[in-house]
């Protein structure tokens, strides 16, 4: 078994790679199949994870005094509503409700997570070149997405300053993504000619 599951992943790996060619039949099973077995994999974890320990195991235990727990329930059931084309309003209500909750505590913490730890972040006092920098690019960034005044002069020049920043940071976070891109083919090409071919030891 293990080795039909290496012979399975290398065939696998090379049907998504085929890809690199053009788009052929191999690709769409290799995406197919990838698809499928991670929403099952969702749908599986979501249910030992979530729905059984949060709602099927309490009620079943303390109904009584656990009924509360019927309405996200029924809220969760109606989600499934959204496959019937004349009942598909029904979604509305569980939707509406997941939205409301998820705008409020998005907004709780990205006022705790982002707002305030930024702001705690840059009040640091000016004694190194490290620190200089720092403030300036937040405080010239800034400047650049303050509209309300015309980019020319002080603020033009500062807003300039910001558009440089705001340049270095999009490049740093694009080498990031393509060394993370890089790691991952290595990983990749480890396995095909290690794990698989044996080419590697």
């Amino acid at each position: 078994m293990a080795v039909f599951g290496t012979w399975l992943a290398a065939l696998l790996v090379l049907c998504i790679y085929s890809f690199l060619y053009k788009d052929n039949p191999l690709y769409k099973f290799a995406e197919h199949v990838y698809v499928g077995i991670s929403a099952g994999y969702f749908v599986a974890a979501e249910y030992h994870n979530v729905v059984l320990p949060n709602l099927l195991t309490p009620l079943y235990r303390d109904f009584s005094h656990r009924f509360y727990l019927l309405i996200p329930g029924i809220l969760g059931l109606l989600i499934f509503f959204a496959f019937s084309r004349k009942l598909n309003w029904l979604i509305r209500f569980p939707l509406s409700f997941v939205v409301g909750i998820g705008a409020g505590l998005t907004v709780m913490a990205f006022l705790s997570a982002d707002v305030l730890a930024q702001v705690q972040a840059t009040a640091i006092p000016l004694n190194s070149l490290n620190n200089v920098l720092f403030v300036g690019g937040v405080l010239t960034t800034l400047v650049y997405f303050f509209f309300s005044a015309e980019h020319k002069g002080f603020v033009g020049g500062t807003a300039q300053v910001g558009v440089w920043y705001l340049m270095i940071a999009f490049g740093a976070a694009f080498g990031y993504t393509v060394m993370a891109r890089i790691s991952l083919l290595i990983g990749q090409m480890q396995f095909l000619l290690g794990n698989w071919l044996h080419i590697l030891k």
